[in-house]
């Protein structure tokens, strides 16, 4: 039966789960504080690297990554058709390199429990290494190379999500300041009720609380602890016509590099905690500059061009919560989704939606139910 759901928070999750809401004929209405995709979304570098970036065991989380790459293609390819814009969508691969032999065992090792999932990995070394990516340093002794991850231009992603959205007939509320929510009617089973700045009301049958780094704001509503804490990430580009292009994304222990159709090459992130401050800072770009240099020696040459800084939702386990609180069955959370917001947003949306709809899970095999156990928003309390 088709509801009216309220999402409040307009980045990339927000605006994902109110797509797909919509597209299964739900009403849907987004209330964002500020202007769409304004914090972590349009900072995020757009790696969809589950791959590079999951490198222990054949987790929840990782399987979650996994799903969420799969679904892309056919998802940016609707986003992409109905909004309009043809955002940058890139199969570059990636490599993950490292400079000294004893790392090859736990490249090797990383390889092995990967090829089951699709990974079609092999580790690349000597020359066959420098054709693939001619600028790394020729310290690079070798690096673990997938074919298949990919990465999108974020800031187009989200705006094209947001368009999508609205053609779509999502009613979204940008700029809406402050928000308080009505617990009696919450209380009552009445649905929910959604005050804006301005003083105007908001009513739904239901919440998709998509937040972010503001999430544990949640905490006296719903009577769970919602860990979800701000974590700056740092991120610098440099020109691509002064540093050369990466042909891949490049991993290292202590970052990557990737290059952007718009002629830069992004490098990234030095992350620290500062509360809500998204300044960038001095120590921050130099932690950048340290290690660049030595996967791409052209870095040494240049400074970057853009600096900028983004707030990345972070739990205390890594992984975001997702699904419905036993207090209320009127909210369903989607938050704390840290460094990997772009690469869940397909996954995130379809879960979100299917408990909606109340399905089992979205590949009809019973996976949201593990998925539930593992991602439950209130696994902390």
């Amino acid at each position: 039966m088709a509801e009216h759901l309220v999402v409040i928070g307009g980045g990339v999750i927000g605006l994902s789960c109110a797509y797909e809401l919509r597209s299964r004929g739900h009403e849907v209405t987004v209330i964002e504080r500020n202007g769409c995709g304004g914090q972590a979304s349009g900072a995020a570098a757009g790696m969809l690297a589950p791959y590079s970036e999951n490198s222990e065991q054949p987790d929840a989380f990782f399987e979650l990554c996994l799903d969420s790459l799969r679904l892309y293609e056919d998802w940016q390819q609707d986003i992409r058709e109905v909004s309009g814009i043809p955002f940058e969508y890139s199969r570059t691969g990636s490599l993950y390199a490292y400079f000294h032999e004893a790392d090859r065992l736990a490249m090797e090792s990383r390889r092995l429990w990967q090829q089951p999932f699709g990974a079609e990995a092999e580790i690349v070394t000597g020359e066959a290494l420098f054709e693939l990516e001619p600028g790394l340093s020729r310290g690079v002794r070798g690096a673990l190379y997938y074919p298949h991850e990919t990465h999108v231009y974020a800031p187009h992603y989200v705006q094209a999500l947001e368009l999508a959205c609205r053609l779509r007939g999502v009613a979204i509320r940008d700029h809406a300041g402050d928000l308080e929510l009505e617990q009696s009617s919450i209380a009552s089973g009445d649905g929910v009720l959604v005050k804006l700045a301005s003083g105007e009301t908001v009513s739904g049958d239901r919440l998709v609380l998509c937040t972010g780094a503001w999430s544990n704001m949640w905490e006296a509503y719903w009577g769970i602890e919602v860990p979800v804490y701000p974590i700056r990430g740092q991120i610098c580009a440099y020109s691509s016509s002064q540093v050369g292009v990466a042909r891949h994304m490049v991993f290292c222990s202590q970052g990557y590099v990737v290059s952007k159709a718009n002629g830069s090459l992004v490098c990234g992130a030095s992350e620290d905690v500062a509360g809500f401050d998204t300044s960038v800072t001095a120590k921050g770009l130099a932690r950048l500059e340290s290690w660049n240099g030595k996967l791409v020696p052209a870095l040494k040459e240049h400074a970057p061009f853009h600096q900028w800084a983004g707030l990345r939702p972070a739990t205390q386990d890594g992984w975001p919560l997702i699904g419905g609180v036993p207090t209320s069955k009127a909210v369903l959370f989607a938050v704390g989704h840290y460094r990997n917001g772009i690469l869940l947003s397909p996954a995130t949306a379809k879960l979100v939606a299917d408990l909606a709809d109340g399905r089992a899970g979205y590949y009809g095999d019973g996976r949201l139910n593990r998925y539930a156990a593992a991602f439950a928003p209130d696994r902390f309390s």
